[in-house]
Parts: structure tokens; C-alpha cells; sequence
């Protein structure tokens, strides 16, 4: 059975023209009408490929292909088609197009099989609109609250209103309906651009993801003694910003003393107060994301930081302290599973690497209710949530054909 390369990149690129903002950049935020035009057309593309199609209430787009054995449990393939601001083509759609022609070429092949596969296109992924991401998988498998409903964009819409105006019959007053329970999904397949530069640097189109890093935020503040810039003798000075500098150095280090770690830590923003040009900060505050593989290997790296942070303080007579904002716990991929998909890999001459993924992914949440796999695609110098994200036609037939060898070992 052979893939329509053409059929699917096209499909790609005419859903990327849907919230184009530049040459190749998109805006297609959840439950816009970017998105609500985005859905009717994947619906459309479900559809020729066979699948009955609905909506759960958490806006969930979800194609259904029946299978011989109905009551048997779903094997479940997707990702997400919203975007970042500003965001690239195959970021979330190369798993939904992906899945989708792969049920394609089942049908057209007229390939029998006992499970029902589903193909879902999670909502909101991304987090753009109401800064809370991974709404539609966090929902599927019972992890969405009240609260998450009542969350507002930059616009005052809540989260709730703005799904009840979306159309399609989506009801989220009774969004605990549409939660499912381990034993009602088999497996939960994910096709995912890679978003990092691993696979160019390995020669390699195609990556079989072996875990999930779970991230832990965590924002630092110091607090010294604010001074005049020009008056303040340096000997005397208690000064945060310094401090700050200190510990965003050895928070480097602890994250980048083996070559072969998986461990990662970024400072993504930092907020000196009072904030005046000419005055020495009275405090520094500044973010820190840690992630890794292994949850005790993260775990020794935020100790040694606390440690490096009281040590620091102390020799600089400053105070500080670290407040968790989020934690994580990393998710591993079904040793079966990956098993199956290094089989193929060989069986294709791809000889795809296994992996760790960086990013989060809706097959993270999965996870807690089903076995999940994941492919990865490689993408030009790893370029992601960006205009010139890019992936080139027979990398996405890599990927494709691994997903479809590998689907047909389960339905």
C-alpha cells in the first residue's frame, strides 16, 4: 500500500492558507472562526476518507472509520491544527493530515480490520487564546475542571462561551460526557513534527519517541536593597540583578554538565523592580523551566539550584526564594509499541533513532488512560512555532509509511 505524498502535502498547504498572516506564518487560534473553517475542511478530508464525524464537548474534532468488531476498543491516532501566534504550517497538522491518509489509503485498499479507529484533532492545543494549553486531551481523559471553562481571552470571552458559540453541537455544560475511560482506546498513536535539531544532526527522517519530558516552572526571586545608580558605592551594594546573574549562570551549569543528558533548563523571562534605568533593583524576579526524562535526575538538578540560590544569597547578604508554578510528571511511551515501530523502521530502511520529545504533546495526557507511541518527523534545522518551519515531502512519507506499517499491527 503506497501513501499519496501529493495528495497529503497539498492538504497541508491548503490548511495552512487557512489563518495565513505572512508568506508561510498562521494565526489559528482555538474556537475562532480561523479554526471553526479550519475543522469544516479536515472534517471534509475525514470524511472522503470514510469516517463518520463528530464533535465531543470539549471540541474535540473526532473521524470514526467502523470496524468489524465495534464493541472492541478504538485505536486512536492525532494531534492538533490551532497554531502559536505567528506559527508554522506542520506543527500539530502533519499528525491529524498524516492520520488522515492513512485511513485513506486503508479504504481505498479496502483493507479489513476488527478495531474502530478514531482519528481525533484535539482542541487547543497550543494555549494561545486562554493561556492554558492541551485543553481537548486534558478534557478527553478527565482532567478539565470548572475553572478551565471560565478562563477569558485577551478579549474577556470565557472559555466556555466562546466554545458554546462555536457551532457543531457542542454542549460544554455537559463536558463530563464526553470523558473517556481506560479500556475504551487500545493505543493512541501520535505523528509529530520533531521541533528540535536531533534528527538533522543524526542523518535521520524519522525518530521513534521513547518518553515525554515532564517540565517543572519555577519562578526565583531575589530581593536586595534598592540604591541610586550613581551614588551607591559597588562595595556597599546589595544588589539582585547581580545576584540573578550569578544564579541564571549556574543554572547552565547544573543543566549542562553531560553531553549525553537529557536534562534541560531555560530562563525565559526576567523582571527587575522598580525597573528604572538609573536605579539599583530592589528585587529580581525571573523564570525557570527544567525538564528531563527522569523525574529524580530533575529533581536533584532544582535542589542543587536551591543550593547554588542560598549560597548566593548569603555571600551577597540578599534574600531568595523559589515558588513552583507548575510540575509535570514525564511520560513514557509503551516499550511495546516503540518495539513494534523499530520493526518497521528496519523493515522500511529507515533505521529511526528512539528518542526523548522535549515538548509536550496531547499523547502525554493520553497516556493516563491507554498505551501511546510516537513518531517524529525531522523539520529544517529544527525550526518550530515559527514561519520557517519546514519539512520536506519524503520526510513526511517516512513518517507516514512508519505510521501505516505500524497502524496495521493493531486494528
Amino acid at each position: 500500500m503506497n501513501v499519496n505524498i501529493e495528495r497529503l502535502y497539498n492538504r497541508l498547504t491548503e490548511l495552512g492558507r487557512i489563518g495565513q498572516v505572512s508568506d508561510t506564518g498562521v494565526n489559528r487560534f482555538a474556537f475562532t472562526k480561523e479554526d471553526k473553517e479550519a475543522q469544516k475542511l479536515v472534517t471534509k478530508w475525514m470524511e472522503e476518507a470514510g469516517m463518520q464525524v463528530k464533535h465531543d464537548n470539549f471540541g474535540n474534532l473526532i473521524g470514526r472509520k467502523e470496524g468489524n468488531r465495534p464493541e472492541l476498543p478504538v485505536v486512536m491516532m492525532g494531534s492538533h491544527i490551532d497554531t502559536v501566534p505567528n506559527g508554522g504550517r506542520f506543527d500539530g497538522t502533519l499528525g491529524v493530515i498524516g492520520a488522515i491518509e492513512v485511513v485513506q489509503v486503508l479504504m481505498e485498499n479496502n483493507l479489513q480490520h476488527d478495531h474502530p479507529i478514531e482519528i481525533v484533532a484535539f482542541s487547543d492545543e497550543e494555549g494561545t487564546r486562554f493561556s492554558d494549553g492541551l485543553f481537548g486531551s486534558r478534557g478527553m481523559v478527565g482532567l478539565v475542571r470548572e475553572n478551565d471553562l471560565r478562563l477569558k481571552d485577551s478579549d474577556g470571552i470565557t472559555r466556555y462561551d466562546a466554545i458554546k458559540s462555536f457551532g457543531f453541537n457542542i454542549n460544554p455544560e455537559q463536558y463530563k460526557a464526553s470523558v473517556r475511560k481506560r479500556g475504551e482506546i487500545k493505543l493512541y498513536f501520535e505523528m509529530h513534527i520533531e521541533q528540535g535539531p536531533y534528527l538533522q544532526a543524526q542523518n535521520k527522517s524519522v525518530g521513534i519517541v521513547k518518553g515525554i519530558a515532564g517540565p517543572v516552572w519555577l519562578n526565583i526571586r531575589i530581593t536586595g536593597e534598592a540604591g541610586h545608580a550613581g551614588a551607591t558605592p559597588m562595595h556597599l551594594r546589595k544588589d539582585p540583578m547581580n545576584g540573578a546573574a550569578e544564579i541564571i549562570a549556574e543554572i547552565e551549569r547544573v543543566c549542562h554538565n553531560d553531553s549525553a543528558s537529557t536534562l534541560v533548563g531555560t530562563v525565559g523571562r526576567i523582571n527587575a523592580f522598580p525597573g528604572g534605568r538609573n536605579v539599583i533593583p530592589d528585587s529580581v524576579e525571573f523564570t525557570v523551566d527544567i525538564r528531563d526524562i527522569d523525574e529524580q535526575k530533575r529533581t536533584q538538578a532544582i535542589e542543587l539550584i536551591d543550593d547554588k540560590l542560598k549560597k548566593i544569597c548569603r555571600e551577597r547578604a540578599l534574600d531568595g526564594e523559589i515558588e513552583v508554578l507548575q510540575e509535570i510528571e514525564p511520560v513514557m511511551c509503551s516499550q511495546e509499541i516503540i518495539e513494534s515501530l523499530e520493526q518497521e523502521s528496519h523493515r522500511l530502511n529507515l533505521d529511526a533513532p528512539v528518542m526523548m520529545s522535549g515538548a509536550g504533546h496531547d499523547a502525554m495526557f493520553l497516556e493516563q488512560i491507554t498505551d501511546i507511541g510516537m513518531i517524529f518527523v525531522r523539520c529544517k534545522d529544527g525550526i518550530s512555532h515559527s514561519p520557517k518551519e519546514w519539512v520536506s515531502k519524503e520526510d513526511i512519507l517516512d513518517g507516514t509509511l512508519l505510521l501505516l506499517n505500524t497502524i496495521q499491527r493493531y486494528i
